[in-house]
């Protein structure tokens, strides 16, 4: 695989973004030759078995995004095959995720469910056609007979079972009248084929389970590929569209298609979406959670769009992401880098601005008036003059962080606060150094300073020359608040790439701080979940959705300002 960084359309055409990508070359060439009438029907066809993440999103931008720019639909379509691990809590919560990215399915919604009858109908098709056959082997024997890639496969000493008695058999399979396991249905193709998949591959397999819209009224169900071709062939759709590894399964899809000789739905494959830092398998993700190393599915630091919400990720830089990456031919891995920058990129312009102290100590201004607490102007985000501006309380005694005062190790380069030192606090005035206080241990417990009066921010004519800004919170107004610091979950780039090592060896100690008794200014008490601000100097931070109250605001950090990751490689 190779490794994409921060270039726009790092994962993308070879030539450059400007270039048309080979999917749309598709689409351009197919409506020249007015090939389904120039339509363009594309369709997002996710299994209901756990939430969508980052890796799905880049397939709903590529179908939602191809279907917006031609004119044409989209449908949604849930793959419920599998009545063991589908649940409607997932439907639900794939319909809130696509609709968050900000796309609709204008096409419909569908079930590939809704077609069992019609499924059932195609595969009597063909067992009549002599194509399809009940295998009464053991799993464990039809792997053995399916051969190598060098090797041919075996047949099965039921393939040539009489057209009559497969077709009894398989409404018995269909009546419940057989355990599972105990046979299947098979296409009859090649077991000498050069693709694996060719060599007479599963239709259906026997399951009593219930399944989340049709109960118990089946016992058998389809396999995928038997499934998602003839799926899109029902609908019309006309570009099937999936990541790359479902190239060696197109021959299937067409040969089950031209079979049937049905609506002639094409597929073709892209990239997938590979982050390094990150896991996307479902079943590894949903380890995570069984495991209780993450708080659920949207456990901030999962890739998941819920997570990736929950954390304070904005849709806007999601679609942004997955248009940097591009739609490529090859694998790679892009790196998350890229996806954090798309989110700075987006709060930067868009979030409103609040001071907030994370470690607090005192600042004492000790020539203030006390009991005096000024209202001063601050602006609600530079970057959007039509934002305006917020009103902050200042008095005599503040919050600053700890870190912004140091007694020793000081040096040229160290622009904040220290014995001698002047600085000037955002929004208000230059305050310079006069005491401090502290504690048995010689931690610093207040630090005191006196104010120019005439150093105040948009009028200063003092002359004095501070080259530090320290954010604040005026202490009687200060709101207390949780701030929850998110690093990476994996401090590995490449947690599943080592042979013999369970990911899980590489998870990150340090991915999640959790910091209480943090203060924050009174415009955030009232944070909404989900609302994103950049707090000054520190980052960009959202209210949590989970555990925020009224009154008790919980903060997780989205991204910092600036990429300051050191984990490993």
């Amino acid at each position: 695989m190779e490794h994409a960084g921060l270039d726009k359309g790092a994962e993308g055409n070879e030539g450059g973004t400007a270039r048309r990508h080979f999917i749309q070359q598709i689409i351009d060439a197919d409506r020249e030759a007015n090939v389904h009438d120039g339509r363009v029907h594309t369709r997002f066809p996710p299994e209901p078995n756990g939430f969508l993440h980052i890796g799905h999103a880049k397939a709903i931008c590529v179908n939602f995004g191809l279907a917006a720019e031609y004119g044409g639909q989209v449908n949604l379509r849930f793959d419920d095959t599998n009545p063991v691990k589908e649940d409607t809590a997932y439907v639900n919560a794939i319909r809130e995720d696509i609709a968050w990215l900000g796309f609709d399915w204008n096409g419909g919604e569908f079930y590939t469910s809704d077609y069992f009858e019609t499924l059932f109908g195609y595969a009597v098709q063909l067992i009549k056609s002599g194509d399809a056959y009940i295998d009464e082997q053991t799993a464990e024997e039809i792997a053995a007979q399916k051969g190598t890639p060098t090797e041919p496969g075996k047949p099965s000493p039921f393939r040539d079972r009489a057209v009559e008695e497969n077709l009894t058999l398989f409404q018995e399979m269909r009546e419940g009248k057989h355990t599972e396991g105990s046979m299947v249905l098979r296409a009859k193709i090649d077991m000498a084929h050069a693709n694996m998949h060719m060599r007479d591959p599963l239709m259906y397999r026997i399951k009593f389970a219930t399944h989340h819209r049709t109960g118990d009224a089946w016992c058998i169900y389809p396999m995928y590929d038997f499934a998602h071709g003839q799926s899109d062939s029902i609908e019309g759709i006309t570009h099937s569209l999936c990541s790359l590894e479902f190239e060696v399964h197109r021959p299937l899809y067409e040969w089950y298609i031209e079979k049937l000789g049905i609506f002639p739905s094409k597929q073709r494959e892209f990239a997938r979406l590979n982050l390094n830092y990150t896991i996307m398998s479902k079943r590894k993700l949903l380890r995570l959670v069984e495991e209780g190393v993450v708080d659920g599915w949207d456990d901030p630091r999962m890739p998941t769009l819920s997570g990736l919400r929950r954390r304070g990720y904005s849709p806007e830089s999601v679609r942004e992401f997955c248009d940097r990456v591009g739609v490529a031919k090859r694998n790679n891995v892009i790196d998350v880098g890229l996806l954090e920058f798309a989110l700075r990129d987006h709060l930067n312009a868009t979030a409103t601005r609040a001071m907030a102290v994370l470690r607090p100590i005192k600042m004492v201004v000790v020539n203030y008036p006390e009991d005096q607490v000024d209202m001063l102007p601050t602006v609600n985000n530079p970057e959007n003059p039509d934002e305006g501006t917020r009103d902050i309380p200042f008095g005599r005694e503040l919050y600053i962080e700890a870190e912004d005062f140091k007694v020793e190790g000081v040096n040229k380069k160290w622009f904040r606060l220290a014995p001698g030192r002047s600085v000037r606090l955002k929004s208000a005035y230059i305050v310079t150094y006069v005491d401090h206080k502290t504690d048995e241990a010689g931690n610093v417990t207040e630090v005191h300073v006196e104010y120019h009066p005439n150093s105040k921010s948009g009028s200063d004519t003092s002359g004095i020359k501070a080259k530090g800004t320290l954010h604040w919170v005026e202490c009687t107004h200060a709101q207390d608040a949780e701030v929850r610091l998110y690093e990476r979950l994996f401090n590995d780039p490449s947690p599943d790439g080592h042979k013999g090592q369970d990911f899980m060896e590489f998870l990150n100690p340090d991915s999640l701080e959790i910091l209480q008794g943090c203060k924050v200014e009174p415009v955030l008490a009232s944070a909404q979940p989900g609302q994103t601000w950049q707090f000054t100097r520190l980052g960009y931070f959202a209210a949590d959705s989970k555990y925020s109250q009224e009154g008790k605001p919980v903060f997780n950090r989205a991204v910092t300002l600036k990429d300051g990751w050191k984990g490993k490689g």
